[in-house]
């Protein structure tokens, strides 16, 4: 089954209002014409209004970086799935790895996030990997089944997007080899293959981990890689711009 790529810029905590008009004027420009790849970014919530005023009408997505798996009421600091909408957002990462483990969240709030996405009609990129410790203990599966099966349990994947990312492939420059990754991406598939095969074969399941410009090729050019989720090297347009090609 063809799956069509997706490439999507994890900005972390990083950008200006005039970094961001830099880098989406490059990025709009550069990607105009590549074809057969789908690519969004996510801001900083707080610059979302301005991304979606410079995205209007372009062919870039756009989402958020996390969401609260509550509606509406008295969670300071908090964003609702209403609220990304309300700005037009696609996307929302749920899961991301720094979510989990800087800020404790849980596989269960994870997958009440999940399903607040879905059910709001965002479509939720979910994030699953394992850290060094647990690679060295050989129980990467062990731990991407329970993350993934803490979702599945509540919800299907149709509509959504899977990020696999060793966490200790991001941000360290180490990335897992297009072997490492393929292996664990076709894990993912086969596992998920359990509970709908049809949704196995259809769903995106992208590579996060130190993804560049050098290494794309190589790792989209594995069977069940269909992208990345990208966080440095989405925020140079031109080193973000040759990933998205590599995906094409």
């Amino acid at each position: 089954m063809m799956r069509t790529p997706l490439v999507a810029g994890n900005w972390k905590m990083n950008g200006s209002q005039e970094s961001i008009k830099a880098l989406l004027s490059a990025i709009s420009s550069g990607s105009t014409n590549l074809s057969g790849v789908d690519i969004a970014v996510c801001p900083p919530a707080i610059y979302i209004p301005v991304v979606a005023q410079i995205l209007a009408k372009s062919h870039i997505a756009y989402g958020g970086q996390n969401v609260c798996e509550k509606e509406k009421g008295a969670f300071t600091g908090e964003i609702a799935t209403s609220m990304l909408l309300d700005f037009s957002c696609k996307y929302v990462i749920i899961g991301h790895s720094e979510r989990r483990s800087i800020y404790n969240e849980s596989d269960s709030l994870v997958a009440e996030k999940f399903v607040a996405a879905k059910q709001a009609g965002l479509i939720p990129i979910l994030c699953v990997g394992e850290t060094l410790d647990e690679r060295e203990q050989n129980i990467t599966e062990k731990v991407v089944a329970r993350q993934l099966d803490a979702v599945t349990a509540v919800d299907n994947l149709d509509n959504a997007v899977i990020a696999y990312e060793p966490v200790w492939a991001i941000g360290t420059g180490k990335t897992a080899s297009p072997e490492q990754a393929q292996e664990v991406h076709a894990f993912i598939r086969q596992h998920l293959t359990q509970s709908n095969a049809d949704i196995a074969q259809k769903v995106q399941i992208l590579y996060g981990g130190s993804v560049k410009g050098s290494n794309a090729q190589e790792l989209f050019a594995k069977e069940d890689i269909d992208g990345g989720l990208i966080g440095g090297a989405s925020l140079d347009a031109e080193d973000f711009l040759r990933i998205c090609q590599a995906a094409v």
